[in-house]
């Protein structure tokens, strides 16, 4: 017959490595009025569940931002010199090759109109992209500044920068300033039809096109001027 009052269960335990006078002082100081707290084995509910996933993605992406490091400034990258063309590569050859790209780019972008113009030629020209592209300064408020020539280099929202046939660069500002450019036509060979590269000549003899431009309204970035519609409307000269 089993006894009234049982011993429990931790006290057998106790008592198997410990005397019965520390077995029943260790039960009463540190197990008889302690509450045993347990985690119930059950998932926790749906709505808490995508809660804590939730948290735990707003955790990790707070981490992820805060390694990311943060973009340079334009200052910045102006005082680090990112801008800047270094010394051994200020030489004009080394831009003749951007120059070939750029006329055959302008030879696709203006199509037959190279050779008839029009307004729609000139909507063409206002968005074109300029880099590699051979200017002359015909007219300025600068008197110094007319008769430059070279290749555009750096094509920024108010001047162009440009390296020149002494392998000078040079810093012109767009305001006031008319630029003409110059695009050769192709070369037809003459057992062929078809067109040949261009030749490196700076004589415009072939019926190439030639255009100016006025700086005052192109100071827009490139990336910007390439979705901008301009509207044709009266210009002062300068």
């Amino acid at each position: 017959m089993a006894s009234s009052n049982p011993q429990p269960l931790t006290q057998e335990l106790l008592a198997r490595a410990h005397s019965p006078d520390s077995a029943a002082r260790i039960y009463s100081d540190k197990i008889q009025h302690r509450p045993l707290y347990l985690r119930p084995n059950s998932p926790p509910p749906a709505a808490n569940a995508r809660a804590a996933r939730r948290k735990t993605r707003d955790e990790k992406n707070r981490k992820r931002k805060s390694q990311k490091p943060k973009p340079l400034s334009a200052s910045q990258r102006r005082k680090l010199g990112l801008y800047d063309v270094p010394k051994d590569g200020r030489r004009y050859a080394v831009f003749e090759p951007l120059k070939k790209l750029w006329i055959g780019y302008m030879r696709e972008v203006l199509g037959s109109h190279l050779y008839t113009g029009g307004p729609t030629c000139a909507a063409k020209l206002c968005a074109a992209e300029y880099h590699g592209a051979e200017v002359e300064v015909t007219r300025s408020g600068c008197p110094s500044r007319v008769g430059l020539k070279g290749i555009v280099i750096k094509d920024s929202k108010f001047a162009f920068e440009i390296i020149t046939r002494k392998n000078e660069l040079k810093l012109i500002p767009k305001e006031g300033t008319m630029f003409r450019l110059y695009i050769p036509a192709p070369v037809q060979d003459a057992t062929d039809t078809a067109t040949t590269t261009p030749t490196d000549k700076n004589d415009e003899s072939n019926n190439g096109f030639s255009f100016e431009i006025l700086g005052d309204q192109f100071q827009y970035r490139s990336a910007d001027r390439a979705n901008r519609k301009f509207k044709a409307h009266y210009l002062e000269k300068i």
